[in-house]
């Protein structure tokens, strides 16, 4: 990996600095050509593909182990794909659009132009350092603004190389990244950009939210919370079981969109569960020294899964565990699959984020359906079923910000669909042409024709009036 040299933190006084200095570069060139933004992407794809080798090392140096192929396929591709996507389709965004006009305004025109907003403040997370900070920034930069960024504190190598990285193709005008703990990322937070998207937990999205609203600073939040599974009656449990095992295990678990908890028909719940743990067996015959298994992010979060996989146990849930048991210094849990778990405990409660999958006995899809509709709205949903009314059923019976039918995570990873949460587990999306939508201003243009109907129709009142409201089918309001 290259030599990698943190940055000191920044304090206020700094971070306003840049905010500053950033806002007076947008003004003096406030709307890029569609040439210059492709540009501008055309330099972010090749930065990713020249640091690629830095980017899997960096990643792994800060989880204790990160799988190399993992990074490539969450981190490096979608980054590439969205660069890419982004470039080929800014032009035809950038036009602007025509609208209907009314009747009572014809011959007049109606467009909608987009604006850039301006600087647009991103505050990444931990578990996809590159993938959830440089994703927007695609977008922030194609809406043809300015950038500050705060990568997580829990990825300091990371946050380090992308501030090299960055350096080296924009000028801090452009695009700056801003590293340190959390008192820098609240005084961040409570900057006045035009736009703050925010990717983590609910819980620090809410201080997000109202730090933003103190200078009424809108914001997109993506946050996460329990995303279920509902496997039908009709479809194969084996089969299930391994896909949502993929989806489940991968990155151990830590990423927001993972399935949290599966809803499985009492008949099939416990074929379901083992089915799941065999799945992780095969995919990771061995945890140590395994380099295709990845650890825990800190000490603090795999405390937190072992108190929650006990809680549940003590309570009377059947726990089944990987027949390999982590050893040495590397922060591996092991997979870990919790039947019928208790409600109201704190692995049924809490977002998991780690690789440990409760199994809950529904009594059918109807019941399953309550089941999610009886708590918060989450980030992700994923049916199993080969039954097209089924599938219906269940995308009409509840609210989610995504879905996928028949597997787990891959519609984040579609460029031309619009990613994010609903509720508790977010607001605003973005992704391709929503996130240029998002982080760009729709300004609506109005331009009169050869007769204007407004300016004609001037005091004083009289006949010229009653008879224009008449052809209107509109009284004049003077009893004539």
């Amino acid at each position: 990996m290259d030599q990698i040299t943190a940055s000191p933190p920044n304090t206020e006084l700094d971070l306003q600095g840049a905010l500053d200095r950033q806002r007076h570069a947008f003004a003096a060139s406030p709307f890029p050509t569609a040439a210059q933004r492709q540009a501008t992407l055309k330099r972010l794809e090749v930065l990713i593909r020249t640091h690629q080798d830095a980017i899997v090392d960096s990643i792994s140096a800060d989880f204790g182990n990160r799988s190399r192929v993992e990074t490539i396929m969450s981190e490096v591709l979608p980054t590439i794909g969205a660069a890419g996507h982004a470039r080929r389709h800014v032009a035809s965004w950038m036009r602007p659009q025509r609208r209907a006009t009314s009747m009572n305004f014809k011959p007049a025109t109606n467009r909608i132009e987009y604006q850039p907003l301006g600087v647009v403040g991103v505050v990444s997370p931990w578990n996809y350092p590159i993938f959830l900070t440089l994703g927007p920034l695609i977008d922030i930069l194609a809406a043809g603004n300015r950038a500050m960024i705060k990568p997580s504190e829990l990825t300091p190598a990371t946050g380090a190389l992308l501030a090299r990285m960055l350096g080296e193709v924009f000028a801090p005008e452009e695009v700056l990244v801003v590293q340190g703990d959390v008192a820098v990322g609240r005084a961040f937070t409570g900057l006045a950009f035009d736009h703050l998207i925010f990717t983590g937990s609910t819980e620090v999205g809410r201080h997000v939210m109202r730090a933003a609203a103190e200078n009424l600073v809108p914001v997109t939040l993506e946050l996460g919370g329990k995303s279920p599974v509902i496997v039908a009656e009709d479809f194969a449990i084996a089969r299930a079981a391994r896909s949502v095992a993929v989806g489940k295990f991968f990155n151990a678990g830590q990423t927001c969109i993972a399935p949290d908890y599966a809803l499985v028909p009492s008949g099939s719940a416990e074929a379901f569960a083992h089915g799941v743990l065999e799945a992780a067996e095969a995919m990771f015959p061995a945890l140590n020294g395994n380099p295709n298994y990845t650890a825990i992010i800190s000490d603090r979060h795999h405390a937190r899964l072992t108190e929650l996989v006990a809680e549940a146990e003590a309570a009377g849930a059947t726990v089944l565990r990987h027949k390999d048991t982590p050893g040495g210094n590397v922060r591996h849990f092991p997979p870990t699959v919790v039947l019928d778990p208790p409600l109201d405990g704190r692995l049924m409660r809490d977002e998991i984020f780690g690789p440990v999958l409760p199994v809950v006995r529904t009594a059918g899809t109807d019941a399953a359906i309550a089941f999610v509709n009886d708590r918060p709205r989450p980030l992700a949903l994923y049916a199993y079923t080969k039954e097209p009314a089924t599938e219906r059923k269940i995308l009409d019976r509840t609210i989610s910000g995504g879905v996928t039918v028949n597997s787990t995570l891959v519609h984040c990873a579609q460029e031309d669909l619009p990613f994010g949460g609903v509720g508790p587990s977010g607001m605003g999306a973005y992704h391709g042409r929503e996130g240029f939508a998002t982080f760009s201003h729709a300004r609506g243009v109005h331009r009169p024709g050869f007769f204007s109907g407004f300016e004609y129709l001037t005091p004083p009142h009289g006949a010229k009036t009653r008879f224009a409201l008449k052809a209107l089918g509109i009284k004049s309001g003077d009893g004539k």
